[in-house]
């Protein structure tokens, strides 16, 4: 893999991983669109770690943005299990861990079933991808324009919060869907607005992707130009991103990127009859 080909993609994971219109999609599509994947080297470097590290890189981007949020969530965790001490941050805290496991858990038994429905077809996962932006845009767009904004984030209860968890299950197990995009549907469903089920969904994302770079760190090419290249343009353009969206949503709608996903989905259809 090239400099200029991690940086691109650093640069694409940064953009589309914290914004609802799937990362993965992203990967997998840019490289076959610039004929990458005709590279068995790239397809090599790519297919090993690389692009757990690009969410690595968007990880301590989310860790940096949120982390006195994070720190008070642990306290207040630690607090109400040892001193029963009652707060906000102590639930969400205890909110967030129980609806990361059963997610994790859904998350590998549907992997198992995309991998069979894919079945290495390389065409076959480009229209499932397709597919997930168009109808999840679809999705997004009605939800978000329907749902009314009830629920702030400091209200969220517990069935809201493993609903929300459960959902990136889907996102985890078929390309295209997008973890970001699916959990602040399922929010915005719920009738949480919209600056809170954006915050409640990274917050969510953490664990998971934390615990998918701890599973692949050892495979990490920490001696290679490109993969630091790929790691630091993810995590610089994904904190730039993050800021923007937060505050975008407080007066913004999801809109836009419901439009987005449908016009890609339908230029990678295309695509796939073209080639």
């Amino acid at each position: 893999m090239t400099v200029l080909q991690a940086l691109i993609l650093g640069i694409v994971q940064g953009l589309t991983e914290l914004l609802p219109v799937s990362s993965s999609a992203h990967l997998n599509v840019i490289p076959w669109i610039f004929n990458w994947t005709q590279n068995p080297q790239f397809v090599e470097d790519f297919g090993g770690s690389f692009d757990v590290a690009l969410h690595f890189g968007t990880l301590i981007a989310i860790g940096l943005f949120f982390i006195k949020d994070w720190i008070k969530l642990i306290k207040a965790g630690f607090k109400k299990v040892v001193k029963k001490e009652d707060s906000v941050e102590g639930k969400m805290f205890w909110y967030l861990v129980i609806a990361t496991i059963p997610a994790g858990i859904l998350a590998l038994v549907l992997d198992e079933v995309s991998e069979m429905i894919i079945n290495g077809n390389f065409k076959v996962e480009m229209g499932m991808i397709a597919i997930a932006l168009i109808v999840m845009g679809i999705i997004l767009a009605i939800v978000d324009k329907k749902a009314e904004n009830k629920h702030k984030y400091e209200n969220i209860t517990f069935k809201q919060s493993l609903l929300i968890g459960l959902s990136q299950a889907l996102a985890a197990a078929f390309p295209g869907v997008s973890r970001s995009g699916i959990t602040m549907t399922v929010a915005r469903s719920l009738k949480i607005d919209r600056e809170s089920a954006a915050k409640f969904s990274f917050l969510l994302s953490t664990p998971i992707v934390a615990a998918a770079v701890l599973v692949d760190i050892t495979k990490f090419a920490l001696t290679s130009i490109p993969f630091w290249i790929g790691v630091l343009s993810s995590f610089i353009v994904g904190l730039i991103v993050v800021k923007f969206l937060m505050d975008y949503l407080k007066k913004g709608s999801f809109k836009i990127f419901a439009i987005y996903r449908v016009i890609l989905g339908i230029i990678i259809l295309g695509l796939i009859f073209i080639r």
